[in-house]
Order: C-alpha cells, then sequence, then structure tokens
C-alpha cells in the first residue's frame, strides 16, 4: 500500500454559495470538488491550502478554522477501480478570499475544467464530492464545530 497523504482543501462559502473546482471523470461526467490538495513535504497545511488556492482557483485566501478531517480510503468507495491503494487524510479549513478574482488557476488539477460556485441550498442535488458535504456544508456555513467524519463517501 502507499503511503497516507494529506490533502489540505478550503471551505470558501459567501452569500449562500460554496466555491468549488469543476472536474470532468474519465466517463466525461462533470462533478465538483472543494479546492485544495496534497501537503508538500516540509509545508504545514495552511501554507499547503494557500498554495492549492492560488494554483487552482486563482485567488489568495486567509486561511481559518479547522472545520472538518476526512480520511478518504478508496478501496472502500466508488473510485476503487482508479485508486484502489489510495489512502488521503484531507484537512478541510474555512478560507476567506483576500485577493485576486476567482477563475481557473496557473496549475488546475488534471481534469479540472473551471471553478463554480454551487448554492449550498442544493448541494443535494449536486455532484458534489465527498458526498457528505453535500448535507453539511450548509450547517457549516452557521455553526463552528470541528468534525472528524471518518472513512465516508
Amino acid at each position: 500500500m502507499n503511503p497516507i497523504r494529506n490533502s489540505a482543501k478550503a471551505i470558501i462559502i459567501q452569500e449562500g454559495r460554496v466555491l468549488t473546482i469543476r472536474c470532468v471523470s474519465w466517463k466525461d461526467e462533470t462533478f465538483f470538488l472543494l479546492p485544495g490538495g496534497g501537503q508538500a513535504p516540509g509545508e504545514d497545511l495552511h501554507a499547503a491550502v494557500r498554495r492549492e488556492c492560488r494554483e487552482e482557483i486563482g485567488v489568495d485566501v486567509e486561511v481559518g478554522a479547522l472545520r472538518l478531517v476526512r480520511d478518504y480510503i478508496a478501496k472502500n468507495h466508488e473510485f476503487a477501480d482508479q485508486h484502489a491503494n489510495v489512502h488521503q487524510v484531507e484537512f478541510m479549513f474555512e478560507c476567506r478570499i483576500t485577493s485576486g478574482t476567482v477563475q481557473s488557476g496557473t496549475q488546475p488539477d488534471t481534469g479540472q475544467t473551471g471553478v463554480e460556485w454551487l448554492a449550498l441550498a442544493t448541494l443535494k442535488d449536486s455532484m458534489l464530492f465527498s458526498k457528505v458535504l453535500r448535507g453539511i456544508l450548509l450547517a457549516l456555513a452557521s455553526a463552528s464545530p470541528v468534525a472528524y467524519l471518518g472513512d465516508v463517501n
């Protein structure tokens, strides 16, 4: 099995919407992810989420509270065929845009086709991954818990 990978992600909520990156799957299906990605050696999680936001969505962010922690153990989920040996721990931080214009960044992720604001009120009907976020982000917009989600989809 590969080593466990840390990932730092941004939860950016404004005016009842959450900022996501829009991606296309190997099946040409559109889906959405929170901006963020892998932590580099020698980089703290705050620096990782700031770097990833510049790369993927073209903005600088102020990193706030840690809101969610999720294990992604791929063999337990629907993408097991593509990521069989992946184990990633995702740290999701509340963030605020401090400068820049939201757009596809300078180094978008593979499969990233743009950025999109998704309405919190309709997330349950979206293709936002992980699926558990569809029900949690609306509550997070008005509360301040830190929650360990475990290995959920």
